[in-house]
């Protein structure tokens, strides 16, 4: 038995916490509330009743007290609009101008439904992760908050998808950073190894701020650099189709899915977009450096509408512009000249985007192996120098298996299946049902209504794990029987073109 915080109502955004024994694998939400056991005992950061501290720590001897003190004040400096700009970061790259190449095979009706259906999905369970967040401020990343329904075992588990699939995201910016510098010098001479060593030093250097109020201003010039990168290829596109034979009425786009389109392709498409909306992932290990977390409301609402305008309208025009033949990314399909353009435009996004995913993953495994220690909060230089070899080894770590695996981004699909199911999707309604519930679940209207969305919700998620992997599988045995795949670490600078 442990000792887990709980509160009793967020709708006034001022949760009023209670410590009660509860099982350690969940909560029975149906059970009478619990004996008030007083206030937590921790030296530091207390949770107070505004819900302006996240992270508690633990017991600590009383000659670090004033240390950890400092450094804990260091990490709770995050505001909602800092929050917004990180999960911008994370959620929005150079992957959305993929979204015009799912509208090709889902076509346009299926397509914009899909951008607007799973991205109000994608609000309400990352509203669910807020929820938990607020309930349970011992939770700092997302493996903490499966402990709570899972045990041990269910916080090892999600530690490991959630490292994995961070540090894969390091390495599949560090490919797409080489395609970037490929196609934006045209020199196919230099060995592409010379620029995937370029990008991966620069992914390092960008992910050396160790909080996210820090890291928070690199969010800006990532927002301006994919917004730009996707209106110059919007207006590219759009001038293109307006100058060819026939204009935009010769466009050969459709309004529903091209005849002979397989499941498998049709899904394969779908994960593009699913994929798009997987910002809850880091969710919580950005909310635990907040210092008001209630504000998180703000923040997804502001983040998913964003998305959703983004997604579907670049998804829509660009695809209406090119039609059938767009590329992917839809940079690709604005012409030589301007895509070498749109490229430079959008390193920044590139970069930074790829960046704090390594920021993210190193935090976690910092928060896990000095839990009480002063190198946790990057105030000295040993604690400076464990961070820079830390943010070293996971983002060269990342660089290998991305240039060793020549089907990388198929195996980026496939561990997306597996990983980005539970992270959006199926652990997030777990979450309602055992942590957020009140009652049993036909007791109100307010409960039955809730109880059939994260039960649609859970069905999503196991749908995307099985047809996901399924599609991911068969678009890896494609690559390989079409020959698509380069070699592992290539020099060939045509390969990545």
């Amino acid at each position: 038995m442990q000792e887990v915080p709980h509160a009793n109502s967020l709708t006034t955004g001022n949760p009023q916490p209670y410590y009660a024994t509860q099982p350690a694998n969940g909560v029975d939400s149906s059970a009478p509330a619990p004996h008030y056991a007083g206030p937590p005992t921790y030296p530091l950061d207390d949770l107070s009743s505004d819900g302006k501290k996240s992270d508690p720590e633990l017991a600590i001897p009383a000659e670090k007290t004033s240390t950890l003190q400092e450094g804990s004040e260091k990490f709770h400096r995050l505001g909602w609009k800092q929050l917004t700009v990180c999960l911008i970061v994370e959620a929005i790259a150079l992957g959305s101008l993929s979204i015009p190449s799912a509208f090709a095979t889902l076509g346009m009706v299926p397509g914009v439904i899909m951008c607007v259906g799973l991205g109000l999905v994608a609000i309400y369970t990352s509203y669910v992760v807020g929820q938990v967040k607020m309930r349970y401020p011992h939770v700092s990343h997302y493996s903490d908050a499966v402990e709570i329904i899972w045990g041990r075992f269910g916080k090892e588990l999600a530690g490991v998808m959630f490292a994995l699939f961070l540090i894969l995201l390091v390495g599949s910016h560090a490919l797409t950073g080489t395609i970037a510098f490929i196609n934006i010098i045209g020199d196919y001479g230099t060995c592409a190894l010379v620029w995937g060593v370029v990008s991966m030093i620069i992914l390092l250097i960008l992910a050396l701020p160790p909080t996210f109020h820090d890291f928070a201003i690199l969010g800006y010039i990532d927002f301006i650099s994919i917004i730009s990168a996707i209106l110059i290829t919007i207006i590219a596109t759009g001038i293109q189709a307006h100058n060819a034979p026939g204009g935009l009425n010769a466009v050969n786009w459709s309004a529903w899915p091209a005849p002979g389109t397989s499941f498998y392709e049709a899904f394969l498409a779908t994960t593009n977009i699913i994929f798009a909306y997987s910002f809850a992932v880091c969710q919580f290990s950005f909310m635990s450096e907040m210092h008001t977390p209630t504000d998180y409301v703000k923040s997804i609402w502001a983040l998913g509408l964003i998305e959703i305008f983004i997604y579907t309208l670049t998804g829509a025009l660009v695809y209406a512009f090119v039609g059938q033949n767009v590329g992917s990314p839809a940079l690709l399909s604005a012409g030589d000249i301007v895509s070498r353009i749109a490229f430079g435009v959008a390193l920044p996004v590139i970069f930074i985007s790829g960046s704090i995913n390594g920021t993210v993953v190193s935090r976690y495994i910092m928060d896990r192996v000095f839990t009480e220690s002063p190198i946790r909060y990057v105030k000295d230089a040993k604690g400076w120098a464990v961070w820079f070899l830390l943010i070293s080894i996971v983002t060269i770590i990342g660089w290998i298996i991305a240039e060793a695996i020549p089907f990388f981004n198929a195996l980026l699909g496939l561990i997306s299946s597996l990983f980005i199911s539970g992270f959006t999707f199926y652990w997030p309604a777990l979450f309602w049902f055992q942590l957020i519930k009140e009652g049993k679940w036909n007791i109100s209207a307010r409960n039955i209504a809730l109880s059939v969305l994260n039960s649609c919700v859970l069905v999503i998620g196991l749908v995307v794990l099985g047809a996901g992997t399924y599609a991911s599988v068969e678009d890896i045995i494609t690559q390989y029987n079409s020959r698509a795949v380069r070699s592992p670490f290539t020099c060939s600078a045509v390969s990545y073109a």
